[in-house]
């Protein structure tokens, strides 16, 4: 993983509700150098998913929705001129898991924006509970979990309906494997890691949640939601999803350990009991230092990696699937054309793939939905027209995508 550059933080930032970060203070300069950067790694060939993966992590992220539909997919190695089809409502009859995913998808109301008509949050929900159908039903391996779809909402609302599926399908069978097996032994394993993490930084906070008893079901529910299901503002989730997205499979558990260590005092002045203690931490604070949080993980965990913390003995009875498949994953990510290359191929066939690189199985029905990106415009036609375009893509991914 490649060290994000470290900005000096500045004044405060604001956000829309789609999840655009206005920075108070930041240089318009350092955006659009930022936007520059990432318009060059998109169009590098191979596509240069480093740079890709420093924007994520570095300060403000990817800073919009539309650059989050560009880049993404490359940091899951998803071609998005090979998408699945939209899911049959077939797919729903008999399958094992409809009825909990139904009422896990009912209750998510809160998951959606502010002032959204109940009819489009309907359709939203039924195409999240095809969502998760239709990945469980292509992935027998995989089993739902409650949270699950906290996390696939996520992807719906900026990718759209048939570039989730195929993001999410992705997700699942790498970053949340572990989550996914028929038992929660492999999620006990993950949250394992928390304490010695702890016990590296301040043995003095770990010796007081030991004495407690507090265990880490605290951070269950972060954990297999990404922090989806316990961050209020959609604008911090998406702003987590993209440093969780250019990272390695544990660092949301690197990022719970420096929410409790964030919280020392706070933990430390409490009773030391397990009631206490759990009811402290399992209450998120909704006002976290996001990015100053984001660079303690990435510092946290290039000085304690998975491996020096795999040498607990409480570590080592279990093997993680996520962790074992990360570096094979990182690599495959390396050799992705470029949207325009994977553009022209679509146009001409399979046999128009240059010798030694891997071509790319035309879809049924093609998205261009890099078309309508800022990239049309260029980065430096300034901010009003990056806007206009950023407007006019907020919340049309799939009609797009039923477009082209």
């Amino acid at each position: 993983m490649r060290k994000g550059k470290k900005h000096q933080h500045n004044t405060g930032s604001q956000a829309t509700g789609n999840g655009n970060v206005k920075r108070q203070g930041e240089p318009e300069s350092r955006k659009k150098q930022k936007l520059v950067e990432i318009h060059q790694a998109l169009n590098s060939d191979p596509v240069d998913i480093e740079t890709l993966r420093t924007a994520a992590i570095s300060e403000g992220g990817l800073l919009t929705n539309d650059i989050r539909r560009k880049v993404w997919p490359k940091l899951l190695s998803v071609n998005v001129y090979n998408l699945p089809a939209k899911p049959s409502k077939d797919a729903r009859e008999g399958h094992k898991d409809y009825n909990q995913v139904l009422l896990d998808v009912r209750r998510s109301m809160r998951r959606f924006p502010k002032g959204m008509r109940t009819d489009q949050r309907e359709v939203l929900q039924e195409q999240l509970t095809d969502i998760i159908l239709d990945v469980l039903r292509r992935n027998p391996q995989l089993h739902y979990y409650q949270g699950y779809h906290d996390i696939v909402v996520t992807f719906l609302l900026v990718v759209g309906e048939r570039m989730a599926i195929a993001m999410v399908e992705t997700l699942s069978n790498h970053h949340l494997r572990d989550f996914m097996d028929p038992t929660m032994d492999s999620t006990k394993h993950i949250l394992n890691y928390l304490m010695p993490i702890l016990e590296e930084v301040d043995p003095e906070l770990h010796c007081f949640m030991l004495r407690a008893e507090v265990g880490t079901i605290f951070a269950l529910s972060w954990l297999i939601t990404w922090y989806g299901h316990v961050l209020s503002e959609f604008r911090h989730v998406l702003r987590l999803y993209d440093f969780f997205l250019a990272s390695h499979p544990l660092m949301a558990i690197y990022f719970a350990a420096v929410i409790v260590l964030h919280r020392e005092e706070e933990v430390k002045t409490c009773e030391c009991d397990m009631a206490s203690v759990h009811h402290l931490l399992s209450q998120i604070p909704q006002d976290l230092p996001y990015e100053d949080l984001i660079v303690r993980a990435q510092r946290l965990f290039l000085r304690y990696p998975p491996a020096l913390l795999a040498k607990r003995a409480a570590l080592q009875s279990r093997k993680s699937i996520a962790i074992s498949s990360f570096k094979d994953f990182q690599l495959a990510t390396l050799q992705q054309r470029p949207d325009a290359v994977l553009r022209r191929q679509l146009h001409r066939g399979p046999a128009a793939a240059p010798p030694g690189l891997p071509g790319e199985a035309p879809p049924t029905a093609a998205s261009q939905l890099v078309k309508v990106a800022v990239w049309g415009i260029s980065a430096t036609l300034g901010a009003a027209a990056l806007a206009v375009a950023q407007t006019a893509m907020e919340w049309a991914p799939d009609f797009l995508l039923q477009m082209f």
